[in-house]
């Protein structure tokens, strides 16, 4: 045999085998890539499906964020109103404070003056009042002094008519006497006459 048939068989008793088992080998990844690849498939798949569940879910979520978004500016405009409306009644208490107040200062103001007024009015009144019960009382003492000197005088006329009525009492009484006396005489008188006419 020559050299080369020599090498040649020799390579081949090294090589082929390692070829057969590179073969087998390869087979097995073959089918090792296939089973991967299938797998891949299915995760592929899945990865698809929950893709699609991410996109429906994030539309979802837009849709949420959409809503959201309308609903804070529809509750920001009815808040923004609401303010407004509250700015707009606080203006108004501020005003009708200030009005009230500003009448309630004129309403005390006017007391104080009718306050002042009718307090000069009473005191003038109790002037003009003990003015005339000094005055009053003035003339009071006046007409008691008066009044008692006519009393008095009075008196002592009732006590000068008095003793006026007991004299003429006493001379009545001794007219009466003086009368029965002169009825008497004259009785007596008639009585001397009749005898005398008879004689």
């Amino acid at each position: 045999m020559d050299v080369t048939n020599i090498v040649r068989t020799a390579l081949q008793e090294m090589i082929v085998p390692e070829l057969n088992s590179i073969k087998e080998e390869n087979a097995e990844i073959k089918t090792s890539l296939g089973l991967i690849n299938k797998r891949l498939d299915d995760v592929n798949s899945h990865l698809v499906d929950q893709s699609r569940r991410i996109d429906e879910t994030n539309k979802r979520i837009d849709e949420t964020n959409n809503r959201i978004d309308n609903v804070r500016a529809e509750l920001t405009a009815k808040i923004d109103a609401t303010n407004n409306r509250i700015d707009e009644t606080n203006n108004r208490i501020d005003e009708v404070r200030a009005e009230l107040t500003g009448r309630i200062d004129e309403t005390n103001n006017r007391i104080d003056e009718v306050r002042t007024e009718l307090t000069g009015r009473i005191d003038e009144t109790n002037n003009r009042i003990d003015n005339v019960k000094a005055e009053l009382t003035d003339k009071m003492d006046e007409v008691r002094t008066e009044l008692t000197a006519r009393i008095d005088a009075t008196n002592n006329r009732i006590d000068q008519l008095t003793f006026q009525v007991g004299k003429i009492a006493q001379e009545m009484e001794r007219i009466k006497r003086e009368e029965s006396v002169t009825s008497d005489i004259l009785t007596r008188l008639r009585t001397l006459e009749q005898k005398t006419a008879n004689l």
